[in-house]
């Protein structure tokens, strides 16, 4: 069934090349459309940010298969890369090195996804019809058609606005040259934006808290700058995360850290901030939580919105698209990581299953396929593709075959259970020479209270 099938990725990203990967193993054709002129575009824009998990969780099975042909030297596993390396040392080498480089297209922006001869209403005899894939290179707009289309082409270029109602704050558009999304690189090439004055940072996600730690860096070396942590909950211990009993060490020690940072005072923090209006004024950037003429107010001369990310839509209009009305994830896939109940690696793997659409042979994939949920990890995507290149070969049983063990985290910013280790408890350890139990303890009392109550 899958020698005569052709199978559209989009994106070269670590799962889209991963998908490609599968779907060559299986004696299929991929065609990988890239938007970005080189691959793994996103990822050099966060190349300088280290990975919370080592090079054994970072490398697709098929992928390495395909690399081991041409000599590739390994990683070592236990060692942790950063953007930068993931893609130097695997990114690059699979790409340009292995089979899979003539069917790569980079600056090819797809542009609409359509079934050919048929639209979005017509349905008798709609899946046997070639999906029809446009695209836009240098060289004008561009067709091509395949059997099955695997949209892998992540969120990173739309990210969340900073208003907390999901839109853009008031003034957000206005005052784009003072915002910046994501995570910046503050200690390097960014470093002149940053050092110095005062940043304020959105979020309370690993972005923001890596985003965060690094300008408490910058500070140490540039004593003007001010750092501000802009929380929409009432709670910063839950951005500290597991500590020592996170699986993903990196992950853990990230959130330790940061939290000990938070109760030395060397991050400002400001609880309950939900942002509505920005304006700029001679004292800077004013950022306006509440209602425009008696909210509170942050003045900072930088604002850093690590708000998470959404997916773009519109390219797939005319594909019978079903998604989960609040996560915007396929519907079957919705419950198993809905960020209210799902966090620190306790999403189990899945597949084709959860992903297939309505639209037969079309799935997302990777980033993409959680919508707005913050929960992915690399390797679930990994298994996502396996799964699903299975699945268009008509491999079911392997496609419904569970291949992949995640690692866990054993507290998710809850109160640790009687008998727990004190790493474990309220938000980690409490930092060396302060006068607390915990690490919770340290910020309640730094925010002036007399503790968090646990000790």
């Amino acid at each position: 069934m899958s020698d005569a099938k052709t199978v559209a990725v989009i994106g070269a990203g670590p799962v889209g090349l991963a998908a490609a990967a599968h779907v060559l193993e299986r004696g299929m054709t991929p065609i990988v459309l890239e938007a970005g002129a080189d691959i793994g575009h996103a990822v050099r824009q966060w190349r300088h940010v280290q990975l919370f998990s080592p090079w054994e969780y970072n490398v697709d099975g098929a992928a390495q298969r395909l690399l081991a042909a041409t000599g590739w030297n390994s990683p070592a596993p236990d060692q942790y890369p950063t953007g930068g390396e993931l893609l130097e040392f695997y990114l690059e080498p699979l790409a340009n090195r292995t089979e899979l480089k003539p069917y790569i297209h980079t600056s090819s922006r797809v542009t609409d996804i359509s079934r050919v001869g048929f639209d979005k209403l017509k349905t008798k005899g709609r899946e046997a019809a070639p999906f029809e894939i446009r695209y836009q290179n240098g060289q004008g707009p561009k067709t091509v058609r395949a059997d099955a289309v695997i949209d892998a082409s992540g969120t990173w270029h739309a990210p969340n606005p900073a208003g907390a109602n999901g839109l853009s704050a008031i003034g957000e558009r206005e005052n784009q040259n003072r915002i910046a999304y994501g995570m910046p690189d503050v200690w390097g090439a960014d470093r002149q934006r940053y050092a110095g004055k005062r940043v304020a940072v959105l979020g309370a996600g690993h972005s923001a808290i890596g985003t965060l730690t690094e300008l408490a860096r910058l500070k140490a070396r540039s004593p003007g700058t001010e750092v501000i942590w802009l929380l929409r909950g009432d709670n910063p211990a839950k951005a500290f995360g597991g500590g020592a009993n996170d699986k993903l060490a990196a992950r853990g020690e990230l959130g330790s850290a940061f939290g000990a940072l938070v109760a030395a005072g060397e991050i400002r923090v400001e609880k309950e901030f939900r942002v509505t209006h920005l304006s700029a004024d001679k004292d800077g950037l004013r950022i306006g939580g509440g209602s425009a003429c008696c909210g509170r107010n942050v003045i900072a001369d930088e604002l850093i919105v690590a708000t998470g990310f959404r997916s773009d839509l519109s390219f797939v209009r005319e594909l019978r698209i079903q998604l989960d009305a609040a996560i915007e994830c396929p519907v079957a896939l919705a419950p198993l990581i809905d960020p209210n109940e799902h966090s620190c690696g306790t999403v189990r793997p899945h597949g084709a299953r959860e992903l297939a659409q309505d639209e037969p042979g079309f799935y997302f994939a990777g980033m993409k396929s959680y919508g707005r949920a913050p929960t992915f990890l690399m390797l679930t995507g990994y298994e996502q593709v396996r799964s699903i290149a299975a699945e268009i070969a008509g491999d079911h049983e392997a496609a419904n075959r569970v291949q992949l063990v995640l690692p866990e985290t054993g507290v998710c910013s809850r109160a640790p259970a009687a008998g727990a280790s004190e790493g474990s408890c309220c938000g980690g350890t409490a930092p060396a020479g302060v006068d607390a139990c915990c690490a919770d303890d340290a910020a309640a009392k730094q925010d002036g209270k007399s503790g968090c109550g646990c000790g």
